[in-house]
């Protein structure tokens, strides 16, 4: 197939390619505006690949998107761009509502006109994969409940209302149309290549810079968490397996508080970096400060993952301590890739344009 993936710089988007290219003979066309949080140099173990494109694209022009599928034809696309982080959109929600909404409005006219021109088996065959997050659907009181498919939307913070809206646009457009859409909601990930400003590598940062590890208010929070590749598998299992029409929730089974998260950060670095350890400190863990929680701040994430477990056979691979502890290794072994991103020179960099 040729997938077109959108937001292919960010995060999930590369993890998500380097998968296709390494374990597939697919071909990936990689759209990404490269905002702030797009990085090819997470993409440079593929970037050479004949099977890998890039195209320098923003999903809210819809001229340039009609000119991207005209060239490539893709067979499918997966889209991942979205604007992600909780604290960027309470201090400003405009950005959300734009690449969020409007951006997957645009995607999904063009993709709609595009489907539309296919002849009867290319069209039969076509996938329109919409990758969205646990949070639409808000959180949870009761400690025994878990998120399924058909949980209430309830969405608490600008981030989560603009996914949540994306996320009903797709169905409407299946729903109105009849374009072959497919849904996944995932829990929180983690793993290699992740931005710094995210939880996990900014208190992996913090800590080998000896800076404060600032944790929410009494850090009780509750999340699941998934590894990016455990990830990247279920996401291609789905569109190449998943019913059109359906939702599948992707989780992790592994529920940890946001505290007990950082603590395990810091015993391992504890472990695995003791000697970059400040010598006034016993423990990593003398860093850990408390701050005050974020407005709207959810108290617990869980995903019931039974569906996608029963129907496609996935199940994740990675408990939270291997994955964790793959993680930091990983940023303890790639200093000049965070190092590059922590100075902004990551974004002067331009692999993998071989289109």
């Amino acid at each position: 197939m040729k997938i077109l993936v959108t937001g292919g710089a960010g995060f999930i988007g590369s993890a998500l390619i380097r998968h296709i290219i390494d374990n597939t003979e697919h071909y990936v066309i990689n759209v990404d505006k490269l905002t702030y949080a797009g990085n090819l140099e997470s993409l440079s173990p593929v970037a050479d690949s004949s099977r890998y494109l890039f195209e320098q694209a923003d999903i809210c022009d819809a001229e340039v998107l009609k000119d991207i599928f005209a060239q490539h034809a893709p067979n499918a696309v997966m889209h991942l761009a979205a604007e992600s982080h909780v604290d960027r959109s309470i201090e400003g929600p405009g950005a959300f509502i734009q690449t969020n909404v409007i951006g997957t409005y645009t995607l999904l006219e063009v993709a709609r006109h595009y489907w539309a021109r296919l002849d009867p088996e290319k069209r039969s065959a076509f996938r329109f994969h919409h990758v969205s997050t646990d949070e639409v659907y808000g959180d949870l009181d009761n400690p025994e409940d878990l998120f399924t498919e058909d949980t209430p939307y309830a969405p608490s913070s600008p981030y989560s209302a603009s996914k949540a809206s994306s996320d009903h646009l797709v169905r409407a457009w299946s729903r109105t149309y009849g374009l072959p859409v497919i849904l996944t909601n995932c829990s929180n990930n983690y793993g290699p290549y992740h931005f710094p400003e995210k939880l996990v590598p900014h208190m992996i940062l913090n800590a080998l810079a000896g800076k404060p590890l600032p944790v929410y208010g009494d850090g009780s929070q509750i999340r699941d968490w998934l590894y990016v590749e455990d990830h990247t598998r279920a996401l291609l299992e789905v569109l190449t397996r998943g019913k059109p029409g359906e939702t599948y929730n992707i989780g992790g089974h592994n529920e940890k508080r946001n505290l007990e998260v950082v603590e395990t950060i810091c015993d391992l670095l504890d472990q695995q970096a003791p000697s970059e350890r400040d010598p006034a400190i016993a423990s990593y863990r003398d860093l850990i400060t408390f701050v005050k929680d974020r407005p709207g701040h959810d108290k617990r994430y869980a995903i019931d993952a039974s569906k996608i477990q029963r129907e496609l056979g996935w199940q994740p691979t990675e408990t939270f301590e291997s994955g964790i502890s793959k993680t930091v290794q990983w940023y303890l072994t790639n200093r000049s890739w965070w190092q590059r991103v922590m100075s902004g020179d990551y974004r002067l960099t331009r692999l993998g344009e071989n289109t």
